[in-house]
């Protein structure tokens, strides 16, 4: 394989695939056992799992000895991270593939993917002795299967990858409830790259087909998971931007996959078959516990905080909701009733879905009330042709305590400050968190300007 240090450190020339998978795997390994020991210094736990998930407050919310520990890290990364480009780049360029690839390096689970391919793509370079068997048989079978038409070869990289990719999210959605990378960056990032490699067999196709090929992919899943009864509506209208996002990426890639002069990329087919769904079946080992977020809202209400605080424990039913939002089937907030009274007591926050079941921690009166989340209701009613319960509207949006707090203004008003714990099993997490903070505090504002409206009304009478 020739290693050398040299290779490191230099943009020019090539990188053939059997080196760059050497250099790959051997500098992951050093990055990770050097990470590990540097946290274990710091006293952290350090895992492969800390580079995809971040589970901390936010940047600028970390404790001084974690944000040490980050920089270090950073600093530590920052040769790693010059060796994997200039490596990424020389096989792009021995690969005959565009250099503007290598933005795929940074993007996490996908950088895991794309580094598989490269490995599986051969050189351009390579001549006709060294593509023989099994490449050969396979590039001859596929002639014979898929049609030359441009029509027909789009029809057949559409049909075969949406099967699969069907078959792939069936795995892992009730096979192993998982609501993971592999569902939500492999599979859409596969429907791209495959229909368009298969589209491309024959003969290069230009870029705007190639993507629109990559587009359709994923819309007819999306259909077809919502006939069959899979999905919901509004859960995929939420998945489809990242969906979307990431099939016209694996599209884009599978574009300059199958504009290369020479034979075409026959082993990414079959190396995609089994790398996805050995992903997805592994995917259940490396889960860790998700991390907690805080969603907070706040209202100024023009009343006294004892008013305010009446109105907090418990309040009568919410009118109808005019909000958009509460009209797609995602729960909202209808009363709350309380059953006794300081620490130890029972509220019941009564949803359209069911009732929060909420022990009372703090009672402070009439600053703060405190409590855990005992039981919950699921999240929303899907909007489909059937009765549909998929697995994550029951358990994967998990509140965990919330609070209000009561803070005394001037002139006689109330800062009322709503706070919601919780938990989202669905990953990527930082996409999810966008929509579930969203929801969340649509039904702080729901609870909050209910409250605020109830104590004003009583204070001007």
């Amino acid at each position: 394989m020739g290693l050398k240090l040299a290779d490191l450190w230099t943009w020019r020339g090539r990188v053939g695939r059997t080196k760059y998978a050497g250099f790959g795997i051997l500098l992951s390994f050093v990055k990770l056992n050097l990470d590990r020991l540097v946290a274990a210094l710091l006293g952290y736990n350090w895992t492969i799992l800390d580079y995809w998930v971040f589970d901390q407050p936010g940047i600028f919310r970390l404790s001084q000895r974690r944000a040490e520990l980050y920089a270090i890290l950073v600093l530590l990364a920052l040769p790693f991270i010059w060796a994997g480009v200039v490596l990424t780049i020389r096989r792009l360029r021995d690969a005959n593939l565009s250099p503007w690839l290598v933005v795929l390096f940074f993007v996490p689970f996908l950088n895991l993917l794309f580094f598989l391919v490269l490995i599986i793509v051969p050189s351009a370079s390579a001549n006709s002795a060294a593509r023989i068997s099994p490449g050969t048989r396979l590039r001859r079978t596929l002639s014979r299967v898929i049609p030359s038409s441009e029509i027909g070869s789009a029809a057949m990289g559409i049909v075969t990858t949406v099967i699969l990719a069907l078959w792939f999210t069936i795995l892992g959605v009730y096979g192993m409830s998982q609501y993971g990378w592999g569902l939500f960056i492999g599979i859409p990032f596969f429907l791209g790259l495959n229909s368009v490699v298969i589209y491309g067999f024959h003969q290069p196709r230009s870029l705007g087909k190639c993507l629109l090929v990559a587009m359709l992919s994923v819309v007819l899943v999306g259909l077809i998971i919502l006939l069959i009864a899979i999905e919901g509506l509004i859960c995929l209208l939420m998945a489809a931007p990242l969906a979307v996002f990431l099939a016209l990426l694996g599209g884009l890639v599978g574009f300059f996959l199958q504009r290369r002069e020479s034979s075409p990329p026959v082993h990414v087919f079959p190396a995609m078959l089994i790398l996805l769904p050995g992903f997805i079946a592994l995917e259940p080992l490396a889960v860790r516990e998700p991390p907690r977020y805080v969603a907070r809202t706040s209202v100024v209400i023009n009343a006294k905080r004892s008013e305010v605080w009446k109105h907090v424990v418990s309040f009568p039913e919410l009118p109808p909701p005019s909000e958009r939002l509460f009209k797609t089937g995602i729960a909202y907030p209808v009363r709350a009733e309380i059953e006794g009274r300081g620490p130890g007591a029972v509220r019941h926050c009564v949803f359209s879905t069911g009732a929060f079941v909420e022990p009372v921690k703090i009672w402070d009166e009439p600053r703060l009330l405190k409590f855990d989340v005992q039981s919950q209701p699921r999240v929303m009613d899907e909007w489909s042709p059937y009765n549909l319960r998929p697995p994550h509207i029951e358990n994967y949006l998990v509140s965990l305590e919330g609070q209000f707090l009561l803070t005394e203004l001037p002139n006689g008003q109330t800062l009322l400050e709503g706070t919601t714990v919780y938990q989202n099993r669905i990953w990527p997490g930082a996409y999810w968190r966008l929509w579930s903070d969203f929801i969340i505090q649509r039904i702080h504002y729901r609870v909050l300007d209910h409250i605020k409206n109830l104590s004003e009304a009583q204070t001007n009478t």
